[in-house]
């Protein structure tokens, strides 16, 4: 299917492994631009080794100086969308969390995220057209035992999206959520190891016991996601706003979910 994005630009943060990594290079096979954010400078560098339209900034996405590399960058250019994405908090029963650990789960997870978006809409706004897309969790939908700290503020972050959604519903800009089960990728190792300490069972166990508990039985894998992302990025998802999306396996048993 062609996408219709050769040549547009895109902002894709947490680009240098997972899913963010696994995006831009979907983006970048077909034919569009990518400004590629993350903090591992050797990886941005890597990948960029790889494709020619690519132009990389490596910082912490929690630093405002960040984001002002990243809007220099955009500069007078047509920015089409923002991928906005980045790790999570640790992994923490809500009674063993302290209210540094809550401070720093806000700057993490959701601070930046509004920071970056309020940066870079009126880009996006000016050209009545672009795409916002987070990715987040299915945690949204249905909390996950041991994630406290990530289960509030994505759930605050869709609440930011649905909201900024329907303000701009008619601008040509849409907003949506990704929200993945287990993939195999970094972010999974953290809740497969506090399971196995909780359980008193090996990784290994734990890591069975996770992909037993999926409808189809495996995790699902960063390129799956990342050509979800790759369409709710392109013109084709024009009538698709507001939404968190799904993408784990069937695990959200919910009639609606």
């Amino acid at each position: 299917m062609n996408l219709s994005i050769e040549n547009q630009r895109f902002v894709v943060c947490g680009a240098s492994s997972g899913f963010g990594r696994a995006t831009a290079e979907t983006l970048l096979d077909e034919g569009a631009a990518v400004i590629a954010v993350a903090r591992r400078a050797d990886l941005l560098k890597e990948l960029k080794n790889k494709h020619n339209k690519i132009s990389i900034v490596s910082g912490d996405l929690r630093d405002e100086k960040v984001h002002e590399q990243i809007e220099k960058i955009v500069g007078e250019q047509t920015l089409h969308g923002i991928f906005l994405n980045a790790g999570g908090p640790p992994a923490m029963k809500a009674i063993e969390t302290t209210m540094e650990d809550w401070d720093e789960a806000y700057q993490l997870v959701m601070r930046w995220k509004v920071s970056l978006t309020k940066r870079l809409l009126p880009y996006l706004l000016k050209d009545g057209y672009g795409r916002i897309l987070f990715l987040e969790s299915h945690s949204i939908k249905q909390p996950i035992e041991n994630l406290v700290l990530s289960n509030a503020y994505r759930a605050g972050i869709a609440g930011f999206a649905k909201t900024l959604a329907l303000e701009i519903a008619d601008k040509g800009v849409t907003v949506n959520l990704i929200a993945p089960g287990s993939h195999d990728s970094p972010a999974i190792k953290r809740v497969i190891q506090k399971a196995a300490e909780n359980q008193h069972i090996s990784y290994q166990e734990a890591q069975k016991n996770l992909e037993n508990n999926i409808p189809v039985k495996r995790m699902g894998k960063p390129e799956e996601l990342a050509r979800l992302a790759a369409w709710l990025l392109s013109p084709l998802s024009g009538f698709i706003t507001g939404q968190t999306i799904n993408h784990d396996g069937g695990f959200n048993k919910s009639l609606f979910g």
